[in-house]
């Protein structure tokens, strides 16, 4: 008897739905959530040795750590990005290498670290569905049972750094696809149950994702016509999705046209990113501590539509250069800002409404998680009321470009064509 069939055979004596696999997927979260956990600190702890950079020093250290990013990939391995993530769980069976997990988790610290416009969400999803995945072949687990615990290391990566098991766990199923939201819908108990396990050993170590991380003021519906008010301000993020998916698509073609390695192009982009980080300290990191930062300061009008356009520049020469990491939070900070803008127009409208509905419709017009992104938002700034989060969600996943902006979430055949 092979090692799944013992995991996978519960004792003919046993009353419930509880079966060993549920030990498998437990397990998986455990370790997820120690990996996120392990990999959190030491973030912290190179941001805060690398915070002492500040004004022009901004710019060499910058390009310095993109060129050293840059020879971690081009001599231990590239890793690739969420797109090649979604191809192998969708299109090989689920498999995720972890042989180039090292190259990821190196290069993504110092990129993270330094001050890039990416967050730790894709190197951590890496690095915990492929252990899933090196799981499921050790113990002999083919097709949809390799899948699903693959994706299940997903969810405990997602859930440790966002702090919401239900949202993390339908963000790794609804990324895979851009039409039909939840395509493998058998991983969705064991994504839940590894979500949990890595929210408690996460919250453990390194305390984060108790509550609420982003402090926006309470907000009650006033009148029924809230809903199309989120609806409003979210075709205004929408268009905003849509300028960063085509700059950043534009300066992807611009990159590969150029004859660089991996390293002149990632110092090309540090270079660019210190400059901008310099004139806008506020594009400098991902978002999550920004975010709070924006939320709680008092801004021109000016300068909210400056930070807006400098940080979406700065997102896409991040995501196009070579730097590693993932883009989701830096999608919420763009978000946020433009709520603010927005808000200077509308005073009289609750600022959490316009800010949170701007969020949401701008990371699923690029994502097309709808459901997951609701769910997250909600967890990571206490709104209390789903309904306007999932108005402007649906608002920002039905006029999103026809050709998802993650290529891979497209069909197989349709996918293929594109490569």
């Amino acid at each position: 008897m092979n090692k799944a069939s013992i995991l996978e055979g519960a004792s003919s004596t046993n009353p419930f739905v509880f079966s060993r696999m549920f030990l498998l997927w437990a397990f998986l979260g455990l370790v997820g959530g120690l990996i996120a956990g392990v990999y959190w600190i030491t973030l912290e702890f190179l941001t805060h040795q690398l915070s002492i950079f500040q004004g022009w020093q901004v710019i060499p250290l910058m390009a310095g750590a993109g060129l050293l990013a840059g020879l971690i990939i081009h001599f231990i391995g590239d890793p690739g990005e969420i797109q090649l993530i979604v191809n192998n769980i969708r299109f090989n069976k689920g498999k995720l290498d972890p042989k180039n997990n090292p190259s990821m988790i190196l290069s993504s610290l110092l990129c993270v670290a330094s001050g890039g416009s990416l967050g730790p969400e894709a190197p951590l999803v890496q690095v915990t569905g492929s252990t899933g995945s090196w799981l499921g072949k050790m113990l002999r687990l083919k097709g949809e049972e390799l899948r699903s615990l693959s994706i299940a290391g997903m969810a405990s990566g997602f859930t440790a750094l966002f702090g919401a098991p239900l949202g993390g766990s339908l963000f790794s199923l609804e990324i895979l696809h851009h039409k039909h939201v939840v395509e493998h819908y058998q991983a969705i108990i064991p994504a839940f149950v590894a979500s949990c396990f890595s929210y408690v050993i996460f919250a453990f170590v390194v305390h984060l994702g108790l509550g609420p991380i982003w402090d926006l003021p309470a907000y009650e519906i006033a009148d029924k016509f809230d809903f199309a008010l989120a609806v409003f301000f979210a075709l205004f993020a929408t268009a905003v999705g849509w300028g960063f998916i085509f700059l950043t698509k534009g300066l992807k073609v611009l990159f590969q046209k150029t004859a660089f390695p991996i390293y002149v192009k990632t110092l090309i982009g540090g270079i660019i990113l210190g400059t901008i980080a310099f004139y806008f300290p506020l594009t400098r990191y991902f978002g999550h501590e920004q975010t709070n930062h924006l939320l709680e300061g008092q801004f021109t009008l000016s300068f909210l539509v400056l930070l807006l356009l400098f940080k979406i520049l700065a997102i896409s020469v991040t995501v196009t250069s070579g730097w590693r990491g993932g883009f989701i939070i830096p999608l919420f900070f763009t978000g946020a800002t433009l709520g603010l803008i927005i808000h200077h127009f509308m005073p009289g409208v609750s600022i959490s409404l316009t800010v949170i509905s701007c969020m949401a419709a701008v990371n699923v017009c690029v994502t097309r998680t709808p459901l997951s992104t609701t769910i997250l938002l909600a967890s990571l700034t206490g709104f209390s009321y789903f309904i306007p989060i999932l108005f402007a969600s649906l608002t920002g996943y039905f006029l999103a470009p026809k050709t998802p902006f993650i290529s891979s979430q497209m069909e197989e055949s349709k996918n293929h064509k594109s490569a």
